[in-house]
């Protein structure tokens, strides 16, 4: 009876008998993306249409449903509102003629990271996905420049759109707070025997100073 060759798995490729056990930190990551999951907003698809058009439209069951969390998400009850977001949204985060679905559904992520609290909120918010995406594509370039002419210009841009993204955050919190700013002043009385206190003294004042 002829035997059977034996062949030998190649290194690595071994069959483990015990089951993977995740991590406590791989655990707690796991918990915290299937409870977010549960308030994930519903993603847009872009499609093709008729005479070349595209079609962008929710992925969901009950679109009516989507539309509400949309809504929600951007700080609005106005069905126009929301609809002019995802509009400015499709053009200032799309490349070419076909709307870009990836940067799209990234952008309302932005806006759901931000939790606009009214519709100024969400207009910030859209306008700083925006300004995001702008300063990634220039930091491209500024990787890719042949010249020093190229160079330079990426640099202007880069910087410009970086510090631009940073005066939104501070607007944000301006925004929200009503211009006021916090200061906290420490106290120190140093009592006979060197014994020293520590105290803060809180003030609250205007944006400007």
């Amino acid at each position: 009876m002829k035997q059977r060759k034996k062949t030998l798995s190649p290194p690595g490729d071994e069959q483990t008998a015990t089951p993977y056990e995740p991590t406590p930190f791989e655990r707690e990551a796991t918990e915290t993306y299937l409870a977010a999951q549960k308030a994930k907003m519903p993603e847009f698809k872009v499609r093709d249409g008729k005479n070349g058009r595209h079609e962008i439209s929710l992925d969901h069951p009950a679109p009516k449903w989507g539309e509400v969390t949309i809504m929600n998400a951007c700080a609005t009850t106005s069905y126009p509102f929301m609809e002019v977001i995802i509009c400015q949204l499709s053009n200032a985060m799309s490349k070419g003629e076909k709307p870009d679905e990836a940067a799209i559904n990234f952008a309302l992520d932005v806006i759901k990271g931000v939790k606009p609290k009214d519709q100024v909120e969400t207009l910030l918010a859209v306008q700083m996905a925006a300004i995001h995406m702008a300063t990634m594509t220039f930091a491209r370039r500024l990787a890719h420049v042949e010249t020093i002419t190229q160079q330079d210009s990426a640099e202007r841009a880069l910087n410009k759109l970086a510090r631009t993204f940073t005066t939104q955050m501070e607007t944000l919190k301006r925004y929200r707070t009503g211009g006021e700013q916090k200061v906290t002043v420490h106290h120190v009385t140093v009592n006979e025997g060197g014994q020293a206190i520590v105290g803060n003294v809180e003030r609250l004042g205007g944006g400007e100073g």
